[in-house]
């Protein structure tokens, strides 16, 4: 008995796929639950697992391929004879000999690592650089990349350099000071290719512009640096700027609806929930995990939201729940150093707030000059439903509640 194994749903508007990399070869038996394939998307990477144990008989799509939802993977079999093994679906020539394959030992973990998670990437780079997942240490709990190349580093550094052969005279080289003009070719990833798509159709599709403003810090650091150690000590987690912006968001976008909205055809649908889209720099590309129904968390539940996405961003382990949705979407290029920049909107979302680095300014206040720590900000709109008037409201609504706080506070 034969059973596909095809491409699963990948969530909201997600498509299509990517062959990354085949963990089982043709022929290989395997067991239930056990990981196939990994696809890239253009959201997140995922494995694709055997729901019965047989063996692997045929792959339809190598490594690169690009796929498609319910497309076909690979056909397995169910095993036919003690070995595991199903016949061979290639004649053989006759008066060939067969070498008996080999069978594998099974490698054999301590009791500490038998059970240690990894991510797919990190296991993939583990079997690179010939590391043991068991010796790994991964103080998040699930092994990543980053946790693999730095146990891999010392094992590379103590490595004698292996003796070389004799070789060939070389070219004469080029003169010094001349540099080699070469280049090197790599095909995009999916995420990466979704990215220039989407953001070239943001641009082509909505009539975007940007208001600028910004914003006096002083309050936010105050409040930040007075109640920071019964803070932490009380929820574990500091408190963050960020955390501040997505309330004051969320009561600006209750003053001005048609923000929180997006255009279906020829209707507007007003969106009465809140969910802040948090755009993350990760190694792949930018993802914007979504913090839902924001507006019933408190500053806690949305620091803890943050900074779980940053290091599940960083590990490869958000979902594509995680990233579904959202009805408005904040980045912040600041913590990269950026001083003023004009974000791209996040389709069929009409707007997106642009945070920025805080810098010491000299400003005027109350007719004296004095030195503030100041934030430029940024709010990116479709001119199609959102009227310059409302969007400089909108970004004047944000500076008052994150120059004076108790306003939130007063109006959550």
């Amino acid at each position: 008995m034969s059973t596909n194994i095809v491409v699963p749903e990948l969530g909201e508007s997600v498509v299509e796929a990517r062959v990354a990399k085949w963990l089982k070869k043709q022929g290989d038996t395997v067991n239930a639950g056990e990981p196939l394939v990994e696809l890239e998307t253009e959201k997140i990477d995922l494995e694709v697992s055997a729901d019965r144990a047989g063996v692997l008989a045929s792959i339809k799509h190598q490594e690169g391929a690009d796929v498609k939802v319910g497309e076909v993977l690979a056909v397995l079999e169910e095993s036919t004879n003690g070995a595991g093994k199903v016949p061979p679906t290639v004649p053989v020539v006759a008066k060939v000999p067969v070498v008996p394959e080999v069978p594998k030992v099974p490698e054999v973990q301590g009791a500490k690592g038998a059970d240690k998670k990894a991510t797919p990437t990190a296991k993939n780079v583990a079997k690179a650089h010939d590391v043991k997942l068991a010796a790994v240490e991964s103080p998040g709990g699930r092994v990543t990349k980053q946790d693999v190349l730095k146990a891999a580093a010392p094992a590379q550094e103590t490595k004698a350099p292996a003796p070389q052969a004799p070789q060939a005279p070389q070219a004469p080289q080029a003169p010094r000071g001349v540099s080699e003009r070469t280049e090197r070719r790599e095909r995009m990833t999916k995420r990466r290719a979704t990215i220039a798509r989407r953001l070239v159709e943001a641009q082509h599709t909505a009539a975007m512009l940007t208001t600028f403003n910004e914003v006096d810090m002083t309050a936010v650091m105050q409040l930040r640096e007075r109640r920071k150690e019964a803070f932490t000590k009380k929820y574990g987690v500091g408190v963050g700027i960020a955390s501040f912006f997505v309330k004051a968001s969320i009561g600006a976008l209750k003053a001005f609806p048609q923000i929180n909205a997006e255009i279906q055809g020829d209707e507007i649908v007003f969106k009465n929930y809140y969910d802040i889209g948090m755009a993350v720099g990760a190694e792949g590309g930018l993802v914007v995990p979504v913090i839902r129904d924001a507006d019933r968390k408190g500053f806690v539940d949305i620091e803890l939201a943050i900074r779980d996405f940053a290091k599940r961003a960083q590990d490869g382990s958000l979902t594509l729940e995680d990233l579904k949705g959202g009805t408005f979407t904040i980045t912040n290029g600041g913590v990269f150093g950026s001083l003023m920049s004009t974000p791209i909107l996040n389709p069929p979302q009409v707007g997106i707030l642009g945070l920025h680095k805080i810098a010491d300014r000299a400003v005027a206040v109350s007719g004296q000059v004095v030195i503030r720590p100041m934030m430029y900000l940024a709010l990116s709109y479709d001119h199609r439903l959102v009227d310059g008037r409302e969007a400089v409201q909108f970004l004047v609504k944000i500076k008052e509640y994150v120059e004076d706080p108790a306003w939130m506070l007063l109006e959550s």
